[in-house]
């Protein structure tokens, strides 16, 4: 009876109870924006696997960028569509923990990636001459690796302390398991979870997001000196990053202020906004950025569809 006490068997998912009647329409909404989200994404992957044109760094990193939202909008809406649909919201440990995982090394993918695709951004733009030679596809398949090994073993650090960590509830005031809602319930220090916790933060997200900045300063430097065509190029060729970056940026800091903060005093329409914000905006967004914006994919896509509809009038 203690040890069920002190480690629960199933976590309360307690902000679904604010939902009330709107879990059908939101169901119905969510539904959507997964169906939307899985075939914009799987349109980007096909057309740059299939495009050796397209075999290039900056795709790569876009293919890259489109498989991470794949894998976490599937970690995390599988979960969420089902918990709308049911009056009981409750998680098992496995489960919860698996879902955390899940989601944040989702979040830490994006931002190494984007990390990566600034400092490729920076090579073309500050060293055009030396491009080729630095930016080779052995770099670029170390440097993939990284974006995902790194925070697969960081991210996994965490929640395994978390797991271990005796618990005085069960309950999460989100409408997912999230690290530092579980952490919270400890009936214990948590100061080796918090210092862990803080040095993850700091080389997964703080890191990334710096080094991010610095590369467009120094973009920012050589356009000042350059002529009006090449920061025409400059910034065809960088807005589309530059645009998924605060993005994300904006995203991930309201989900840090979400967990900061004490949840039953915010509305719960809008507290469930900015709970699912980071999870569904980007991998949205991202697929409709550079579909849209970089002529090359945008002209394979509109060629793909082309060739379906032919098909299918062909099928008729």
């Amino acid at each position: 009876m203690e040890n069920s006490s002190f480690f629960p068997p199933y976590f309360n998912l307690t902000m679904f109870m604010n939902i009330g009647h709107y879990r059908y329409p939101a169901f119905l909404l969510s539904f959507i924006l997964c169906a939307f989200i899985i075939s914009a994404n799987l349109v980007i992957i096909v057309v740059i696997s299939r495009e050796k044109t397209l075999h290039e760094p900056m795709y790569i990193f876009i293919l890259c960028l489109s498989v991470n939202s794949l894998y976490g909008s599937i970690g995390f809406f599988f979960r969420f569509l089902r918990d709308l649909l049911f009056q009981t919201h409750l998680i098992s440990r496995p489960a919860c923990f698996v879902q955390t995982y899940v989601i944040y090394t989702y979040a830490s993918y994006e931002l190494t990636l984007l990390g990566i695709m600034a400092y490729d951004r920076y090579v073309a733009v500050c060293k055009p001459l030396h491009y080729h030679n630095q930016i080779t596809i052995k770099l670029v398949s170390q440097l993939v690796a990284f974006a995902f090994i790194y925070p697969a073993f960081s991210v996994g650090s965490c929640v395994y302390l978390a797991s271990t960590l005796p618990l005085c509830g069960n309950v999460i005031p989100r409408v997912f398991c999230a690290n530092w809602s579980i952490v919270k319930l400890s009936c214990i220090s948590t100061f080796i979870n918090n210092m862990i916790g803080m040095f993850v933060s700091i080389t997964t997200v703080f890191m990334p997001l710096f080094f991010v900045l610095y590369t467009y300063a120094q973009i920012l430097l050589v356009c000042r000196k350059s002529s009006s065509e090449f920061k025409g190029k400059v910034i065809q060729s960088c807005m589309p990053h530059i645009i998924t970056f605060v993005n994300y940026s904006i995203t991930v800091f309201l989900d840090v202020a979400l967990s900061r903060i004490d949840l039953e005093h915010l509305n719960p329409i809008v507290a469930i906004i900015l709970s699912l914000e980071f999870v569904v905006i980007p991998p949205i967004l991202n697929p409709l950025v550079y579909g849209l914006k970089l002529p090359d994919i945008r002209k394979f896509i509109l060629r793909l569809l082309s060739c379906s509809e032919v098909e299918n009038e062909r099928l008729k």
